[in-house]
């Protein structure tokens, strides 16, 4: 076996070993959750979509609807801090 053909079972390998983790961590999910989850986690969209039976264009959206959403929820929460 060659390098490259070692490399590229690897790959497989490891491939399948995170798309069984990644369906692990979102079992019991709903579909929103379960895309913030695991772009929390680094996966790329075309995966996420991928898992979670969607498109990339709605991960992506849920994404930044999310990041959008914790950093408006953390404007409020200086804004407590500052009024006391």
């Amino acid at each position: 076996m060659t390098a490259d053909e070692t490399l590229k079972s690897i790959d497989t390998k490891l491939d399948a070993i995170i798309r069984l983790l990644a369906s692990s961590c979102v079992e019991g999910k709903n579909k929103t959750e379960a895309i913030i989850t695991l772009g929390g986690l680094g996966l790329a969209s075309d995966l996420v979509a991928e898992l979670v039976k969607t498109t990339p264009a709605t991960v992506r959206a849920r994404l930044f609807e999310a990041k959008r959403r914790d950093k408006s929820e953390g404007r409020k929460v200086m804004k407590k801090v500052e009024s006391k």
